[in-house]
């Protein structure tokens, strides 16, 4: 259930298998094949029986390719891996690729010629990611083909499907029933005379049913697709061996069915059907367009009623918050009495940290695999200990912590960076330049119709004026109880979906030194609608409500550079730190916590 600190891949393996893969191309006659991250679900995290990435390079990583040549191998990632990526392949077979800045049909045709075929299975690419490949290679002469999974046929030892059991989520925190939820998708079909939608996302499924599962590491789904009809039929097709005793019976609106039967069932459709060029796998569309069964691209309706939590969600990530935060402020108490003594891994701090969160016997899970990076280590984005790369902190360093939990109520992701003695100035003058840039987002006030791409740069301004900024977006959607990276809205310069009220993001600014350290802090924040403000107009505003409580370090903060806005922010946030808190830890704690929310 918690996380785990595996060893580090061998090398040779990748490259062995690399040969293997090689040699299944040329029986085929193809010059390259797609080595996606992605499973059939385009989930963030797959299954083991799914890892086909990392089974054949090393690479980890939550997002990226490989694109395997006949005489070269490029594993495509972005800036939050480029340097695992480097740690984890093996280089001498594998090129790591700075992606999307260069974009795979462009690779592809820089160095294959004329007449050369390039395989992929396409139950792992969407019907946008194909069609973006074959514009870059229009008239060069390469062709993309569709067929079964390479890499399958050269992994031996395959994991199996995941079918979990699955369970309820209760009404009291779902806010709305099942049948409720069916009939709004009913009535966004019948709106644009579809006949049909189909579900590809996991959570989509989940929240549409009100159940969850445990066939994903951290993210509580069952693995599925669902056909939602314009007649409130909803089919459910998973594996046929998963037990379905552990939730309430549907009615006739629900059924669930053998998940070998579901390309069958698309040829059964009538149509126009409802397909998510974004999110569902080009099988779906190319099963249908064989048949003569009309497509219409549309966003997965689930995804924005599953982002705008409802009044029950909000109140459940509000107390999810609390109680996670109580069990942070617990962490942060025993990390100031222990890591004077020294000696401290960052696996200590990882341990020590899921035992303060399990204390309250409400924990269901982790909702990732806590980030937990000290001096140069914090400087990986995404940095996940391992027993070989687990490091002591040593005195001047900044520990970077990003974890989260899940709560049958709410899910939750939190960074906070600390300090290991006194650190330099010029840390201190990167954390306040972060620390500026989450308080302006905090404090934010904008029209309807505002997105992720007007935002970004409110986070970001402060480091700019220095010469710096962070190769990762400022923030992500957050599910309630489901995936901890929820879409459709984004803190994000590329995010074009305009904030609703409900929303759940984190609010996550950075900055990281490649061998020196790293920085980020994040809340998440829910949008709200704003209280109008003297002598403004009649204009719909939103803002953002803050969800996270837990006091940030004001020993990295370098007063005089916050403006007198952004030193009353920070004390009113403190103050409420405390008065949210004080009954909720212990006494050692609550000592510690009146002194971390001291006014600056």
């Amino acid at each position: 259930m918690f996380q785990t600190f595996e060893t580090s891949s061998d090398p040779t393996k990748g490259a062995a298998r690399l040969e293997r893969l090689r040699a299944e191309m040329a029986a085929d006659g193809l010059d390259g094949f797609f080595v996606p991250r992605a499973d059939a679900y385009q989930g963030e995290y797959v299954a083991d029986c799914d890892a086909r990435l990392a089974w054949l390079t090393g690479f980890t990583g939550s997002a990226g390719f490989c694109i395997a040549l006949g005489d070269q191998a490029g594993v495509f990632v972005d800036g939050r891996y480029r340097n695992q990526v480097r740690g984890q392949v093996d280089l001498a077979a594998y090129t790591p690729v700075d992606w999307p800045e260069v974009k795979p049909g462009v690779w592809l045709a820089e160095r294959l010629d004329k007449g050369a075929r390039v395989g992929f299975d396409p139950w792992l690419h969407t019907a946008g990611e194909i069609e973006a490949i074959e514009k870059a290679l229009r008239g060069k002469g390469i062709e993309l083909v569709q067929t079964d999974n390479l890499v399958d046929r050269i992994w031996e030892d395959r994991p199996a499907p995941p079918a979990e059991p699955i369970f309820d989520q209760p009404i009291e925190f779902a806010g709305k029933t099942t049948v409720e939820k069916i009939a709004a998708v009913v009535e966004t079909l019948k709106s644009e005379s579809q006949q049909a939608a189909v579900l590809s996302a996991p959570d989509s499924i989940c929240w549409l049913l009100n159940i969850r599962g445990a066939d994903i590491p951290r993210v509580p789904v069952m693995q599925a697709f669902a056909i939602v009809t314009d007649e409130g039929r909803c089919l459910v097709f998973t594996e046929p061996t998963r037990p379905l005793d552990g939730i309430a019976p549907f009615g006739d609106e629900v059924a669930f069915t053998d998940i070998a039967e579901f390309a069958e069932a698309l040829c059964d459709l009538i149509g126009p059907v409802r397909v998510d060029k974004a999110t569902a796998p080009i099988a779906v569309s190319r099963i249908l367009d064989a048949e003569g069964i009309a497509v219409d691209w549309g966003q997965d309706p689930c995804a924005l009623p599953k982002a705008r939590k409802n009044p029950a969600e909000l109140e459940g990530a509000r107390a999810a918050h609390l109680r996670d935060a109580a069990a942070l402020v617990e962490f942060l108490t025993w990390y100031d009495a222990t890591a004077p003594l020294g000696g401290l891994t960052e696996i200590d701090l990882v341990t020590e940290l899921e035992t303060q969160r399990r204390a309250s016997n409400e924990l269901r899970d982790i909702s990732f695999d806590t980030i937990c990076g000290s001096g140069p280590n914090g400087a990986v984005m995404h940095y996940r200990v391992t027993r070989e790369s687990n490091r002591t902190l040593e005195t001047g360093d900044l520990v970077v912590l990003d974890s989260g939990a899940q709560y049958v109520d709410g899910t939750t992701d939190i960074t906070r960076t600390l300090p290991v003695g006194d650190v330099g100035d010029d840390e201190r003058a990167a954390f306040t330049r972060v620390l500026k840039g989450m308080i302006a987002i905090s404090r934010a006030r904008f029209p309807r119709g505002v997105a992720g791409a007007h935002l970004d740069a409110l986070a970001r301004y402060s480091l700019w004026l220095a010469h710096q900024d962070f190769n990762h977006g400022t923030g992500h959607g957050v599910g309630s109880y489901l995936s901890v990276h929820e879409g459709p809205q984004r803190l994000s310069r590329v995010s074009d979906v305009p904030f609703e009220p409900g929303m759940i993001l984190s609010n996550e600014p950075g900055y990281y030194r490649d061998g020196a350290f790293g920085i980020r802090i994040e809340n998440l924040i829910a949008v709200t609608e704003a209280q109008p403000l003297p002598g403004g107009d009649d204009r719909d505003f939103l803002a953002f409500e803050t969800l996270t409580f837990v006091p940030i370090d004001r020993r990295l903060i370098l007063t005089d550079m916050l403006d007198a806005g952004e030193r009353a922010w920070l004390d009113a946030y403190h103050k409420t730190c405390l008065e949210k808190l004080s009954g909720r830890v212990s006494a050692p704690a609550h000592l510690w916590l009146t002194k971390a929310c001291a006014p600056l």
